[in-house]
């Protein structure tokens, strides 16, 4: 993990499992447990974890923390551990075995749904889906990850709602895990990219279900204090709907991260009605996923040319959702 001495005000921050562990749960809202195994959700410190297996033995954790900004209320519902704060709601849950995962995402949507709407958080603005395998065959010889997109695509379509900015990304082992995040006061404005076809319209030829996410989303501003936050999705080397570069882990990385830029541009946010516009220099909290442990340092080394040092950047060594993409991009704008 990239790390300096600056921060930046987030909701979200990188911490060793040292570090986390200091806490004791002091102004956290849940957590992911990026590391050498998986497991079902847990408490810890009171707050719902999600250890996912993410680094092979040796390698430090990296703890992706959610901030709370006030008093946490914590709970189960329908197999998801959830925590939420007044303003934030965060959960997450163990889908099982990734291999025919699709009946198990439809039921972790369903009760996702379920739960915003009980507790009152219609602000669906984030989601991320961590699947071992992702490009393997299934049982019945199709992709893991068609089977987990189909499941999914009939969750939006029993629950309709907007779909927000999501990853679906591969994990070295564990089976499949799935969490998200909620705001109950601030509206969400789910971004397209011009340079690529939204994802929930690919034709048919890459599943009989397209993947069901927004390449990002904009959260707007509490009056007077900020310009409002930007998820970016899972971003990678694909245009239109098609994967450029394939073997090229140098222009794949190049290509990821123009698209990154065309999409978090003042023109693409004024397309869509907002204001201003973030630079690649403007990210914070990234992450970073590469197919082929030895194309990290050079991957690496491009993003380090490419973001500011204030930023944090955790690099993963998994597998993309597509078997001809070498490198998959998501990062936070504040």
């Amino acid at each position: 993990m990239l790390r300096t001495n600056e921060t930046t005000p987030s909701l979200c921050s990188f911490r060793t499992a040292a570090e986390f562990e200091g806490t004791a749960g002091a102004g956290v809202l849940g957590a992911v447990r990026h590391g050498d195994r998986a497991g079902p959700v847990r408490w810890e410190h009171g707050r719902p974890v999600l250890p996912l297996h993410m680094v092979r033995p040796g390698v430090p954790e990296v703890v992706e923390v959610w901030e709370a900004t006030g008093p946490v209320t914590t709970g189960e519902h329908r197999g998801l551990h959830y925590a939420h704060d007044g303003e934030v709601l965060f959960g997450a849950v163990d889908l099982g075995p990734s291999a025919g995962c699709g009946g198990a995402a439809r039921a972790a949507y369903l009760a996702a749904f379920d739960l915003v709407d009980r507790l009152g958080y219609p602000h669906l603005f984030r989601m991320w889906n961590v699947i071992e395998g992702i490009t393997a065959p299934d049982a019945d010889g199709a992709e893991v990850y068609t089977g987990f997109c189909v499941g999914r695509a009939r969750a939006f379509d029993e629950s309709p709602r907007p779909m927000p900015a999501a990853t679906g990304i591969g994990a070295l082992g564990g089976g499949a895990g799935f969490y998200f995040l909620a705001h109950r006061s601030r509206r969400a404005v789910h971004l397209e990219n011009p340079l690529q076809v939204p994802a929930h319209e690919y034709p048919e030829r890459y599943g009989p279900r397209s993947p069901s996410f927004a390449r990002a989303t904009w959260l707007e501003p509490e009056p007077g204090r900020d310009r409002g936050v930007l998820y970016v999705s899972g971003t990678a080397s694909i245009l239109d709907d098609a994967t450029v570069c394939p073997g090229d882990v140098v222009r794949q990385c190049q290509v990821t991260l123009a698209n990154i830029a065309a999409l978090i541009g003042p023109e693409n946010l004024a397309r869509h009605g907002l204001p201003g516009g973030w630079a690649l220099s403007d990210l914070r909290r990234v992450k970073v996923y590469v197919k082929r442990p030895g194309d990290v340092p050079v991957v690496t080394r491009l993003c380090r040319e490419e973001f500011s040092r204030r930023a944090e950047v955790a690099v993963f060594a998994v597998d993309v959702c597509r078997p001809d993409l070498l490198v998959e991009v998501e990062g936070i704008a504040p």
